[in-house]
């Protein structure tokens, strides 16, 4: 027999609106599931349960959805990656830093449950993990609790420079087959996994390290088996010019003349598109591409700002039909300060307050994401859908005094307030503690592997250069 849980009497509760097709507030409501499903949303709940859990001091939300994250590597990069420069590249990181600071076998695994931790904390339900895959990548994900889209990588090409400023691909397409092959391989077991919370996405890495063929491949492969499809794409400057040196096309151009754009198209991350000030292209037709042509785009604001760069803007995708999901494309895997800098940054860089509205950045990280995984089951509270959600303190000093509690999480609560959290109706999060994982544990791991990386920097980096000569120290530190 499944057990039937009720949230009894919760202050607010983030519902669903069928008729209005949108989330509203419930006030003193009950939420209550069965299984890993909800049944019933709203007030005066009559039926039998198991289990009750008292709602007056919470805030009952759907479950976060990210849907771009690199938690095998991006952890281990904490203190080093912060304020790094590559002129050379337009202060991108991707092209002198990416490989030069790696990780090892052990160290992915400390950072996968670092990252994985640190979501739960902040609320987020589902992951994508877009990784090369490794021992150990998808039972670690299993064990988390989480729901977790698993997004094996493949590519034709690597990156490297030889100087700091110009950019080489050494290309072996025989070994992207290969790694297409095992990517196909690995979505298998993901999806026959015993868990069965984990789901496959096709992942051809980058756009410009991907062959035409490939991409033709892993797009009709997604579409043979109903998958959504991701690709970083119009990510850097020199990307977009690379591309258009190609082909004469906008990266966003080029992937609608190969028929690559569609509905179940994530472009991981679109900040570069031909109406971006930094390009001062000539034509304005990339927004209108991804727009007409059903795109979702996977927007993950904080790893950008670091660089100076933000999307152009949040709101005007929006307003263009584009739909937008958030991810952590860095750490900290905080997802909830991830949808602060969303509002934030793109309401400096549009100089507007009126450039988007809470409720935007809220749908993002639910409806949005859910949207672009192809799910309606998920990032929502209505019976039918998966018992998915998250319990918000509001009686935390972080949350007083209440008078409109989306506003007070986002803006200044974030984590602080997550109580408890639940995965297909499994407690994985109580009291503010995974109960999943040992984040301390995987943190005292992680330090570890960063020593270790840290010892690689010189022979990694194209001037052998060590980590205190390229991520230099806030503080010189003093010998007496």
């Amino acid at each position: 027999m499944e057990k039937t849980t009720i949230i009894r009497n919760a202050a607010w509760v983030v519902a669903w609106d069928g008729a209005g097709q949108r989330h509203a507030y419930l006030r003193d409501s009950d939420v209550v599931f069965t299984g890993n499903t909800i049944v019933h949303v709203g007030r005066g709940y009559e039926g039998g349960v198991d289990e009750e859990v008292n709602g007056r001091e919470r805030l009952v939300m759907p479950g976060l959805v990210n849907i771009h994250s690199h938690p095998s590597g991006e952890p281990l990069r904490k203190g080093i990656t912060d304020e790094t420069r590559s002129p050379g590249f337009h202060h991108s990181s991707l092209y002198e830093f990416l490989t030069v600071f790696d990780n090892d076998a052990e160290g992915r695994l400390a950072s996968l449950e670092v990252a994985l931790s640190e979501l739960l904390l902040s609320g987020c339900t589902t992951v994508t993990d877009l990784s090369s895959p490794y021992d150990g990548w998808l039972d670690s994900l299993a064990k988390s609790g989480m729901r977790a889209v698993v997004a094996p990588g493949f590519r034709d090409a690597r990156w490297y420079t030889r100087d700091g400023h110009s950019l080489e691909y050494a290309w072996d397409e025989g070994a992207g087959r290969e790694a297409f092959e095992l990517a196909r391989l690995t979505i298998d077991r993901a999806e026959q996994h015993s868990c069965a919370r984990l789901s496959g996405m096709v992942y051809p890495a980058q756009i410009d390290t991907c062959s035409r063929q490939t991409l033709r491949d892993a797009y009709d492969y997604a579409d043979e088996r109903n998958l959504p499809w991701q690709i970083h794409a119009a990510q850097s400057v020199t990307e977009f010019h690379e591309i258009q040196r190609r082909h004469g096309r906008t990266p966003i151009q080029y992937m609608r003349d190969i028929g690559v754009l569609g509905e179940r198209t994530i472009v991981g991350h679109g900040i570069f598109l031909d109406h971006h000030p930094w390009l001062h292209w000539t034509t304005r037709e990339d927004l209108s591409l991804l727009a007409d042509n059903g795109v979702n785009v996977a927007h993950c604001p904080t790893v950008f700002a670091r660089r100076g760069i933000t999307l152009r803007t949040f709101g005007d995708y929006i307003r263009r039909g584009i739909n937008i999901g958030l991810g952590t494309d860095t750490y900290p895997h905080n997802y909830i300060e991830e949808m602060r800098a969303a509002a934030y940054y793109a309401r400096v860089i549009a100089e507007s307050v009126d450039d988007l509205n809470t409720s935007d950045v809220f749908n993002a990280a639910t409806l949005g994401g859910a949207r672009a995984l192809r799910r309606d089951d998920i990032g929502r509270l209505a019976p039918g859908c998966r018992a998915d959600l998250v319990l918000v303190d509001i009686a935390d000093p972080s949350m007083m005094p209440l008078r409109e509690p989306m506003r007070s999480l986002i803006y200044v609560a974030a984590d602080r307030a997550v109580r408890d959290v639940y995965v297909d109706g499994r407690r994985v999060v109580a009291d503010g503690k995974v109960l999943t994982m040992d984040y301390a544990g995987a943190s005292a791991r992680l330090q570890d592997a960063q020593k270790r990386s840290l010892a690689r920097t010189p022979a990694n980096d194209w001037r052998g250069r060590s980590a205190d000569e390229m991520a230099p120290m806030v503080f010189p530190t003093m010998t007496e």
